[in-house]
């Protein structure tokens, strides 16, 4: 029987609950504003148009749960992909909602407060040094405009930050495993936005990992059920989320577009129009007598058809190529008045056909084009003909064993068969598809390895950019990214750190060092100054969290900005308080009073550091060309002004 009153009682933080709402004041209030493209979203604009009219594309930089998020705003906003992203500054029409584009971006980048906030408590951090690093994140210029607008660090950041809270929380309240479950949920998402998600993922997977080393001494668990568990959560549902990302990807994206150059014939066969439309009828089987097109497997970026031009070559057959001297010259003629002379045939291949009886399909089959009399392998060099050669890629003979296997494969595109006797018919027939139904379609692991192949291996063209950096100019604050310029006033907006909490994120990294070296040499010594909980919670995640995300640009040949140094920076925003209150509790009552006051006096100034860079964070109100002036703190920064 129900027994009244029934009463229910519950907890409410004020404090979370205040900093989520200052965050979201301050990440999604005026949010349409600019009513024009912004930076980079110049770039993933394109690619939420092309999802809205579900045209197949592939972005080399990452993998597409980000743009799939961004493509999801910009549905539910109404949005027809109907607007061309063709420049910086370009104004959005009024039937574009502007804030339905930029709104969950801003919305991950605001629960990222509130998620420092909790991950501190996790860290077994005050709640006092939760609200010193909820701060931090909430007044840092540069992570407020790249909140509000179409871009992905947001997104990664949230993921990344909810991974870790929940894992942690899982570790701390005697194993819930759906806060693990949650946390290989997050990790995946990380990845699927970007892949630098990787190395914060390897970092959470290394932290459990350690976690549960120790668990296996303790003889009142099941060691067997804590592994499986693990495993299953951390390792096998992020691989599975990861490859569902694709599944959307590619169920959503049926159509063909401007990227199928890049993929095999069988998967632009596999999309609704262009190859497939030519294809479309054609015999699947090629017999003595088909007519073919021939397409190199490895022509890139741009597709390559095997095919001859009435030129001669400047010396005589039976030559090294003309660019590729360790290679053979190969040339085609036809002479109707002479029997094929043997050096003139070609051996077709099949090299990965399952069954020796299995037969050369259009689209499908992968060949090779062996010369009969030395055994050479027709390829291409991936050396481009002077101008006496059309500046067209040379095709070479080479010997299989000096080959790539990758760069021998030829594939049949067009396939046109004709049946009659009579030359005429025949030659009308050869032009005119023979409708035959064949299902080409490829599987989705087919597609699957091939696109993430493609993303892995297709390098974009480095170009040198206005506003590209080094991660140590990063550091160090020296430059800026310019992201909007009113088209007629001095209206703009610029990613630019706050200049007191980044000194404070640089100098909490340097003091921890010091920190970690003097506790390691009293260790030596004998003496055990703090548990290994500490060392483990604060050095793997907060500076493991730095190192993993800023150490592998340094590594990296490839156009950097300044907002690749973001996912890193929040591991310091967490770092900062944590070490503050562990210094705190080792001094003294009178030396405690006064780093209570600099504690006070550094926040006052990340306040009216992050006050007086408002104006080119929300990109209002205007200031005059001294007042900008005046905000160029460095040399090197470049802030954009019109004298009048």
């Amino acid at each position: 029987m129900l027994q009244f009153p029934l009463v229910v009682t519950t907890q409410v933080d004020l404090v979370l609950v205040l900093v989520s709402l200052l965050a979201l004041w301050t990440r999604l209030s005026h949010l349409s504003y600019p009513n024009a493209v912004v930076f980079d979203e110049v770039y993933y604009g394109q690619f939420v148009s092309l999802y809205m009219k579900r045209v197949f594309f592939i972005d080399e930089s990452g993998p597409p749960l980000g743009h799939t998020i961004l493509a999801l705003g910009a549905y539910l906003g109404g949005f027809d992909g109907n607007f061309v992203w063709n420049r910086i500054g370009a104004e959005y029409p009024s039937s574009l909602s502007v804030w339905s584009l930029r709104f969950l971006p801003a919305l991950c980048g605001a629960l990222c407060v509130p998620l420092v906030y909790l991950l501190t408590l996790e860290l077994k951090f005050s709640h006092l040094s939760a609200l010193g690093a909820s701060a931090l994140l909430l007044l840092d210029n540069s992570l407020i405009v790249q909140s509000r607008f179409m871009l992905l660090e947001s997104l990664l950041i949230f993921f990344v930050l909810l991974a870790f809270f929940s894992y942690l929380r899982f570790h701390n309240s005697s194993h819930r495993y759906c806060w693990l479950l949650l946390s290989g949920a997050s990790c995946a998402a990380a990845v699927g936005v970007k892949y630098m998600g990787v190395f914060s993922y390897l970092l959470l997977v290394g932290v459990a990992s350690l976690h549960t080393w120790r668990l296996i001494g303790d003889r009142a668990l099941s060691v067997c059920v804590q592994c499986v568990c693990r495993i299953v959560c951390l390792l096998v549902v992020p691989v599975l989320l990861y490859v569902f990302w694709f599944y959307v990807h590619l169920t959503l994206l049926d159509r063909s577009g401007p990227h199928d150059q890049l993929m095999s014939p069988a998967f632009q066969a596999s999309l609704e129009g262009g190859l497939s439309r030519i294809t479309l009828g054609q015999p699947l089987e090629v017999a003595y007598g088909s007519q073919v097109t021939l397409r190199s497997s490895v022509s890139q970026p741009m597709p390559c058809w095997l095919h001859s031009h009435k030129a001669n070559y400047p010396i005589s057959h039976d030559v090294a190529a003309p660019m590729s001297p360790h290679s053979q010259e190969v040339s085609g003629y036809i002479d109707f008045n002479v029997s094929m002379a043997a050096q003139n045939l070609w051996r077709v291949n099949i090299p990965h056909r399952e069954a020796e009886s299995e037969s050369w399909k259009t689209i499908l089959s992968e060949v090779w084009l062996v010369h009969v009399n030395t055994s050479a392998v027709l390829k291409l060099s991936g050396v481009s003909l002077p101008d006496w050669g059309f500046r067209q890629l040379e095709v070479v003979g080479e010997k299989l064993f000096k080959a790539h296997s990758s760069s021998l494969g030829w594939t049949v595109e067009e396939h046109r068969y004709g049946t009659s006797q009579e030359q005429k018919e025949r030659e009308a027939e050869l032009h005119s598809p023979t409708h035959i139904d064949v299902e080409r379609k490829i599987s989705f692991w087919a597609k699957f390895l091939e696109l993430q192949w493609k993303m892995l291996t297709v390098k974009q063209e480095d170009s040198e950019h206005k506003y590209s950096s080094s991660p140590l100019e990063w550091v160090t604050m020296e430059t800026n990214i310019a992201y909007w310029l009113h088209a007629s006033t001095n209206a703009q907006i610029h990613l630019i750190g706050n200049p007191v909490s980044w000194g404070v994120a640089i100098l909490s990294l340097l003091s921890y060092q010091l920190l970690a070296a003097i506790y390691l040499v009293r260790r030596r010594r004998g003496f055990k100054d703090i548990p290994d909980s500490i060392i483990v919670c604060v050095g793997c995640v907060c500076v493991g969290g730095w190192v993993v995300n800023f150490v592998p640009f340094l590594l990296m040949e490839k156009t950097l900005f300044l907002y690749h140094y973001l996912p890193a920076l929040c591991y310091l925003h967490l770092l900062s308080p944590a070490l503050l209150e562990h210094v705190h509790t080792h001094l003294r009552a009178t030396h405690r009073r006064a780093l209570c006051v600099c504690a006070w006096i550094v926040l006052m100034s990340v306040f009216l550091s992050y006050w007086t860079f408002c104006p080119l964070t929300y990109g209002t109100p205007e200031l005059s060309a001294n007042q900008l002036q005046a905000l160029k703190w460095r040399d090197s920064w470049d802030i954009l002004y019109r004298c009048r």
